[in-house]
């Protein structure tokens, strides 16, 4: 921690200002007051407190390396009066040591004042130090926020690194188990799913963990997902996308879409008997950008119950970025199922 006022040049120019001033009233004082003459009073108030404002000074080490986290109040309380009795010491010794030798008029006052000046200094240094403790606590006071802000931050990224981990290992799982299939029956399409597996991982990893990224990389890259899903359900699933082009520009978290879509072929696609649409609609109006997802399913055969951990985490993140879980909204017929993500675009002013 750097002093204060040493460390910041505005700072010292104040205050050696402020000392200045003061000493020049304290001479008017003197010579209005007292009947003192101006040379002797200019010398008297000069030497005296510009000198105490330089030795004052070193008080912030004083107070800096001594506080009530690192002492109990009554050994701090002496440990002060100490300080303040032999900072008094040399600064009176000192002052009447340079005052004497400018001015030989102002020895005897400078003995009779002793008291005054013995006094003085004692209320100065107590003010000093609880200046000097304000700032202290000031500057303890931004550190902790800014570590705690430090702390936030390291663990929003951590949930959010773990959110989308869940994502990640649920999907390789499944396409390698068809990859697998595929090397058999046919390996020309086995070997397109793995290029496609190998670009969409790469997306997924090239990423910041709450990066936004444009609607239309997002829609891509989610495109050849269910590609490659297309090749393990076939003509099973059918996308459909009918999306304004003013929403392609438009931004929101990376790898958020693949989990609507992966629900969409756990639940809907891979029990059904018959074609399973996933209709995709987007649309935008510069403060929001809301999709849509849906697709029917056959609600008797669809035994689980709950959003699963694809939605949680969605709800999650947007809670994390967003600050809003309720951006994600689900509505279930009992023979189509939808869900909507309203994503807000913050706009430049």
């Amino acid at each position: 921690m750097k002093h204060p006022l040493l460390s910041n040049s505005r700072f010292l120019f104040l205050y050696g200002l402020f000392w200045i001033l003061f000493s020049g009233a304290n001479a008017l004082i003197n010579w209005n007051y007292y009947a003192m003459p101006i040379e002797q009073a200019l010398v008297n108030s000069f030497v005296g407190y510009l000198f105490f404002a330089v030795l004052a000074l070193n008080i912030w080490y004083v107070v800096k390396y001594n506080t009530i986290e690192t002492n109990t109040w009554p050994r701090l309380l002496v440990f002060h009066l100490v300080a303040a009795t032999i900072f008094n010491l040399i600064w009176v010794y000192i002052t009447s040591l340079l005052i004497g030798l400018i001015t030989p008029e102002l020895k005897d006052y400078t003995t009779m004042s002793f008291p005054a000046r013995f006094l003085s200094g004692y209320l100065l240094y107590v003010f000093y130090v609880f200046f000097f403790m304000a700032i202290v606590y000031y500057q303890n006071f931004k550190e902790k926020v800014k570590r705690e802000g430090e702390l936030k931050s390291l663990i929003r990224e951590a949930e959010l690194h773990a959110l989308k981990s869940q994502i990640n290992p649920h999907f390789l799982f499944n396409s390698l188990n068809s990859i697998s299939s595929l090397t058999i029956s046919d390996p020309a399409r086995a070997q397109e799913m793995v290029i496609n597996l190998s670009t969409l991982m790469r997306y997924s990893l090239k990423h910041g963990q709450d990066e936004k990224v444009t609607f239309g990389t997002e829609l891509e890259n989610n495109k050849l997902y269910l590609s490659i899903e297309k090749v393990r359900f076939g003509s099973k699933l059918q996308p459909v996308f009918r999306v304004d082009e003013s929403c392609y520009s438009a931004l929101l978290p990376n790898m958020i879409l693949q989990p609507i879509y992966e629900n969409a072929i756990k639940y809907g696609v891979y029990e059904a008997t018959e074609p399973v649409e996933i209709l995709t609609e987007a649309s935008c109006n510069g403060e929001f950008l809301e999709i849509t997802v849906s697709n029917s399913y056959d609600s008797d055969i669809r035994s689980k119950k709950g959003e699963g951990i694809g939605l949680r985490n969605i709800r999650e993140r947007l809670q994390i970025i967003y600050g809003n879980p309720a951006l994600l909204r689900i509505k279930d017929s009992r023979k189509h199922f939808t869900i909507t993500l309203t994503i807000p675009q913050n706009k430049p002013s």
